[in-house]
């Protein structure tokens, strides 16, 4: 999600062996694991797939995980601002988090 990264595939390097973006499949099984019960928490995932899974790093994919843990209706509730993360939210929870409001 950082454009300005100078290492990595959005830098038009290689991505390092096992990493998110080394391998399409773990790609597709996060993309699958996005999918919610939610229509609204839906269209926001596939809107931040579209712009950000290809610079996506493996400290935000961590972060994104751990939201992903979160039941439906309390996800949207961080992404809509409805409610703010607790302090056992990590940073890269929080990076994420902050990603998806803006999409």
């Amino acid at each position: 999600m950082a454009p300005d990264s100078s290492t990595g595939p959005e830098a038009g390097g290689p991505a390092q062996p096992g990493s998110h973006q080394s391998d399409a499949a773990r790609r597709r099984r996060l993309r699958w694991r996005a999918r919610r019960g939610l229509l609204e928490n839906d269209l926001i995932f596939e809107r931040f797939f579209d712009r950000f899974e290809s610079t996506l790093d493996d400290d935000e994919v961590a972060g994104l995980h751990e939201l992903l843990d979160l039941p439906d209706n309390e996800l949207l509730d961080l992404i809509l601002r409805r409610k703010e993360p607790g302090p056992d939210v990590s940073p890269q929870a929080r990076r994420v988090l902050e990603t998806l409001r803006s999409v």
